[in-house]
């Protein structure tokens, strides 16, 4: 399977190189011109490499290094300046895994990134971590980030109406009455009325469903209660 790495550079006749440099190689090449872009795409994506400019517009090349560190083990390679030691420490601390001073030689390049990739063959250095996702239908639920995407467009919920929509997803198939989710939800010691978990319903469907007099997630069975169609 070819390899994937991930450019990111703002000189675009930099970013042009490389990738046509490694694409000769047979690998797979996705490209970003920004700290936010590369951000972005390392999140939703798997790389088996990132190469990473120091210097970078909006977000640092070391900013982005340090958040990716967060979820995902891929090797990072950063591109510094020309006698920045400085950056160079910086960005093996901040979890960079080598480095490459401008200017470079490609060939140079293409040598330290298959070195890299042979000592992380095998490994799952390219995948991220797993995160606990529930997901249905064109639902995504991030429970470790508290997110849900819906045709990966980001809904927003209110804690309420979050922690309904968990408690259901993580029982798919099993319904359960107002009382229920009133008590898992809301507490045994709430002294609201069971209404509330009809009124949380209708709004959370408002924003999930795409039909929501026609629910396809939160369903209802009629004299039982509610549950998600897993």
């Amino acid at each position: 399977m070819a390899k994937r790495i991930l450019v990111v550079d703002d000189e675009q006749l930099i970013v042009k190189g490389i990738s046509f440099s490694l694409k000769q190689d047979g690998m797979e090449v996705d490209t970003a011109y920004d700290g936010e872009e590369a951000l972005e795409k390392a999140t939703n994506n798997q790389y088996d490499l990132i190469m990473l400019d120091v210097m970078l517009p909006g977000l640092s090349g070391l900013e982005v290094c340090q958040q990716i560190r967060e979820f995902s083990k891929v090797p990072i390679m950063m591109l510094t300046a020309k006698g920045d030691d400085m950056d160079k420490i910086m960005g093996l601390e901040y979890g960079a895994d080598d480095y490459v001073t401008k200017p470079f030689n490609i060939l140079e390049i293409k040598a330290r990134i298959k070195a890299i990739l042979r000592r992380t063959s095998g490994q799952e250095s390219s995948s991220k971590p797993k995160r606990d996702v529930i997901a249905s239908g064109e639902m995504k639920i991030d429970l470790d980030r508290h997110r849900i995407f819906v045709k990966s467009k980001e809904i927003n919920l209110t804690k309420n109406e979050y922690d309904l929509l968990v408690f259901l997803a993580r029982h798919p198939g099993k319904i359960y009455s107002r009382d229920q989710l009133l008590d898992a939800i809301w507490g045994k010691n709430y002294d609201g009325d069971a209404r509330t978990v009809d009124v949380h319903i209708r709004r959370l469907r408002e924003k999930i469903e795409e039909v929501p007099a026609q629910p396809y997630y939160v369903c209802t069975r009629w004299g039982m209660g509610y549950y998600f169609r897993g």
